[in-house]
């Protein structure tokens, strides 16, 4: 049985049911020597307790998508067919235009969310370049086969869950494309192109999106691998002007780190509640060494960049929770970068879907803004400000979520609040 099916639900639940009323029915009721009647129900408490937490695991997890299957779960699966030694860029000296084009099969995706909104498909991939073999979700949107539409390539938006995560959890748990598709109906948004790739690629360890040889190639992955395929079976704009990358917790962390070390494949980056060093991730491989950690942090690379990247990124946390982590990268920003930076108090949730789930249509519209061919506002290289934070209203005392995650939110008007 699935993990994340409706039929394992179910069985456990059925179960759960069952260890309570064996022990109403049958406690009084077994025979035999004191030993025996004690070992019966100790296993009866035991089998209660077992079913119980079972079901309660399972329900936050498919609330949360932190594990997709059992090898993610058991620590089993690998997805890593080989890892060889890619270089600085990622390519290990390939030429990307010259490699065959990459023709997939795509299905309905299968679990909750997955048929809402229009439905998204999934495609096994092989990676060319990376060597890893895993899972991508797309969602299409409503404009993709519109008449009106049929000669324009859409932006795309590259999906990244945290640690543990699954790649479902944007369509899921966050409900991204049922939050956007009125939206993108009625043009108050661009329609982008949604991507979730796996980003659970070896057993046990986060791979910190990152390069390394002998392990795992998850940057060129995410950054080569999967745009070639998405621009290889979809009308979806080529280079960096038509993509974006946005996570959360540990994919807040990816998506920062791939937007600034990969100017030319990214616009655009958006972090909600992540770290710059790695280490923020304790099962992180790119926390390993010293040069890794410093390779894979974002701060350390807008800092040390001698060309500033033409990229915007949107960060949003909590105190000690992310905020600190982008006005970090504000500092350090220089144009063309450019860093927007939203506060979120405490009572606005934690580290959780609550959070994350209402900043997704202004996050989204954000990424409107820079991908506006008239705009050319972050990451264009014609705004005139180091780092942008975005004005805050006069107070957010009893604010509701949605206003805290519009950016409203201040950390005076936080810090007022009884």
């Amino acid at each position: 049985m699935s993990l994340t099916g409706t039929p394992f639900l179910i069985t456990t639940i059925a179960l759960a049911a069952v260890a309570v009323l064996l022990p109403l029915a049958l406690w009084s009721r077994v025979r035999g020597p004191a030993l025996v009647r004690g070992v019966a129900r100790l296993l009866m408490v035991l089998f209660a307790q077992g079913t119980a937490v079972t079901l309660v695991f399972l329900l936050v997890n498919n609330s949360n998508n932190l594990y997709d299957n059992w090898g993610d779960l058991l620590g089993t699966g690998d997805h890593v067919q080989a890892a060889a030694d890619l270089g600085p860029d990622g390519t290990g000296g390939i030429s990307l235009r010259k490699l065959p084009k990459v023709r997939q099969t795509f299905r309905e995706a299968n679990g909750p969310g997955m048929h809402a909104a229009g439905g998204v498909q999934v495609t096994d991939l092989r990676g060319q370049v990376s060597g890893v073999d895993a899972e991508v979700y797309v969602w299409l949107p409503p404009q993709y086969h519109e008449a009106a539409y049929q000669h324009r390539r859409f932006p795309v938006v590259e999906l990244l869950p945290g640690y543990p995560g699954s790649a479902k959890s944007w369509f899921g748990s966050l409900h991204a494309h049922e939050q956007l598709l009125p939206l993108m109906k009625s043009g108050q948004i661009t329609p982008f192109i949604l991507v979730s790739p796996r980003t659970t690629l070896i057993a046990d360890a986060d791979t910190g999106c990152a390069n390394i040889a002998g392990r795992v190639n998850a940057d060129t992955w995410l950054s080569v691998d999967v745009p070639k395929m998405v621009t290889d079976n979809f009308r979806a704009e080529r280079g960096p002007g038509g993509w974006a990358v946005a996570g959360y917790s540990a994919g807040a962390h990816c998506a920062a780190k791939l937007a600034v070390a990969h100017p030319d494949r990214y616009r655009a980056g958006v972090s909600l509640s992540g770290y710059n060093d790695p280490a923020g991730e304790p099962l992180s491989l790119a926390a390993e060494t010293p040069q890794l950690r410093a390779a894979n942090n974002p701060y350390l690379i807008l800092r040390h960049d001698r060309v500033p990247p033409a990229v915007a990124l949107y960060v949003s946390g909590e105190s000690g929770d992310g905020y600190e982590a982008g006005r970090a990268l504000q500092k350090v920003a220089k144009p063309p970068t450019a860093v927007d930076v939203v506060f979120l108090p405490r009572s606005a949730g934690g580290h959780n879907m609550a959070l994350w789930r209402p900043q997704i249509t202004t996050v989204f519209r954000w990424l409107t803004q820079q991908f506006d061919a008239g705009g050319q506002k972050a990451g264009g290289g014609t705004t005139g400000s180091t780092a942008r934070t975005p004005r805050h209203g006069p107070s957010t005392a009893g604010a509701t979520r949605a206003a805290l995650a519009s950016g409203t939110a201040s950390r005076a008007a936080a810090a007022r609040r009884p």
